[in-house]
Parts: C-alpha cells; structure tokens; sequence
C-alpha cells in the first residue's frame, strides 16, 4: 500500500483515539461533553505529537509545553469561533472566566492546558506504539520531571 495513504489511515487512527480520550477527560473535567470534541481534541493531540516527533531533540519540554499550548489554543479559538459563535452550539463560553478573548480561550485553561502537553506527548507516544508497533514511549513522569526541573 502507498505510504502516504498508510501514514493518513494513521493519522486518522490517532486522531479519533485521541480525540477520544480528550472527550474522557472533559467528561470527567466538566461532566459533559460534546461529539465535536472528538474532532478538536485529537486533532490537537495529533499536532502536538507531530510537532514532538519534528522537534523532539530541538525543544526542552517546557519550549514543547508552550508551543503545544499555542497549538491547542488555535484550534479552540477556530473551532470555538466557529462552533459556538457563528453555529451558536454553545459547546463552552469563558466569557466569565478572566483573560478570555471572545469567550473562547481564556488564561487558566491556557495554563491547563500548557500542564497536560507532557500527557499528550506520552499519549501519542504510547499509541504509536500499541497500535503500530513503532517505537517504545519513554517512562511516563520523565516528562513531568523534566518540566519541574527547568529542563
């Protein structure tokens, strides 16, 4: 089979995985969630794990944090902008929280989010492997430890 329509089954095995997993945790965040998060959230895991995969050995993990941070706040502006101001869905509004711009990023889940890319990194990792018997992930918290230690 070509390898490009390989690498897109991939990507869109990742995406829906993923994708699922960010719905788990807004569930379990929020208590709810909405179906076009399965979308948003593994389009955001797929990026970042691409990005890592590209920048792996170029990037500390906290230049990692920031850009995947920026990444996932793109997509949840542009897909904010669309699915809740011009479709009127009504899937998240931080217009009461600070920081917000136009309801649909705000500071605190910035920070949020800048704390979960070290999972999304092993996460993407981690599927990789199980689903395609690609490379070992690392251990789980080397992440998290080199975050804390400025590294």
């Amino acid at each position: 089979m070509d390898l490009f329509i390989i690498n897109v089954k991939k990507n869109m095995i990742l995406i829906f995985v993923m994708g699922a997993l960010y719905m788990v945790l807004e569930g379990l965040w929020r208590g709810w969630t909405n179906i076009t998060m399965l979308l948003v959230g593994g389009l955001c895991g797929l990026l970042i794990g691409k990005m890592n995969e590209r920048f792996g050995e170029m990037l500390t993990i906290w230049e990692k944090c920031l850009l995947g941070t920026a990444i996932i706040l793109l997509i949840e502006f542009i897909s904010g902008m669309i699915l809740n101001v011009y479709l009127q869905l009504g899937i998240w509004d931080y217009s009461n929280i600070w920081g917000n711009l136009y309801g649909q990023i705000c500071i605190p889940y910035a920070i949020l989010w800048f704390l979960l890319v070290p999972f999304v990194i092993y996460m993407y990792n981690y599927l990789k492997y199980f689903l395609f018997q690609e490379e070992e992930p690392g251990v789980f918290w080397e992440n998290y430890k080199n975050l804390f230690l400025g590294r």
